[in-house]
């Protein structure tokens, strides 16, 4: 996809290619922010991360997920009715689960706010500031802890099982966000369920027609989540970051073959 710069009142203006803001610098004493996202990003292909991260290399702007975006918000409603009355939401009758409702803290808009706050931890021995933005909390009255959720938006003619969802390659990025927020929340002292959620909502394809509305079957798919390899990533993240030398790029990142492609023709 082709990508235009343009400014806030909709004009266009010169790409730089560069930012000269957000940019790593190991001996800062500014807290450096890193998202989860950022943190995907690594996992994905480090040469990528470390020229965004360390040389400020800009990547193409990308169209937002407004669908994806408003079935979020819309249940972030739903379930913030049941917070504020500490009631059980209806999806957790229809999933037999019980003496569950929507956690109720002072700080869960700031959690749930990526672009600004989420859930934050100081990566010790370093100017890290671990950043990610949780869709929703739950928590397990009898045990008083809390259970990690994550909204997700699709349109698929499978069976939404938990095995096939799970299973599917394009969701073990999902599964590694969860685990990175299940990190965050333990790292601020609070005690986690071993078994996170995802909010799934599927798109209705058999229907005669749009009509004005969009129908979606509603289904939690239970995880078992994993931070046991979230340290040992974390450590190389910051030698990477704190490297002076380019990283091998991932022979399957499609941004650096188009890199290398493009300079050899231009060259």
């Amino acid at each position: 996809m082709l990508s235009l710069k343009r400014n806030g009142k909709g004009e266009f203006v010169d790409a730089p290619g560069k930012r000269s803001r957000n940019i790593y610098s190991p001996n800062s004493e500014k807290p450096f922010k890193l998202s989860r996202g950022k943190f995907s990003d690594f996992l994905t292909c480090q040469r990528c991360f470390y020229l965004d991260r360390v040389k400020g290399l800009a990547s193409p702007s990308m169209p937002g997920w407004s669908l994806n975006s408003l079935t979020d918000d819309l249940l972030k409603k739903e379930f913030d009715v049941c917070r504020e009355t500490q009631t059980p939401h209806r999806i957790f009758d229809e999933s037999g689960l019980t003496n569950i409702v929507p956690f109720n803290h002072p700080d869960i808009d700031k959690w749930r706010d990526s672009l600004h706050h989420g859930v934050q931890y100081p990566l010790p021995n370093s100017n890290i500031l671990l950043t990610g933005g949780v869709d929703d909390v739950w928590i397990d009255l009898p045990t008083q802890k809390l259970i990690i959720v994550d909204y997700k938006s699709q349109a698929n003619s499978q069976p939404l099982t938990p095995s096939y969802y799970l299973s599917n390659y394009y969701h073990e990025g999902y599964k590694k966000q969860i685990d990175f927020y299940v990190y965050l929340f333990q790292k601020n002292n609070f005690s986690v369920s071993s078994t996170a959620y995802f909010y799934v909502c599927n798109g209705i394809k058999d229907t005669d027609g749009f009509y004005g509305k969009m129908l979606f079957n509603e289904k939690l798919i239970p995880y078992k989540w994993d931070t046991s390899w979230i340290d040992t990533k974390l450590n190389e993240m910051l030698e990477v970051l704190n490297s002076e030398n380019l990283p091998d790029s991932n022979q399957s990142c499609e941004n650096c073959a188009y890199s290398v492609q493009r300079s050899q023709m231009e060259s």
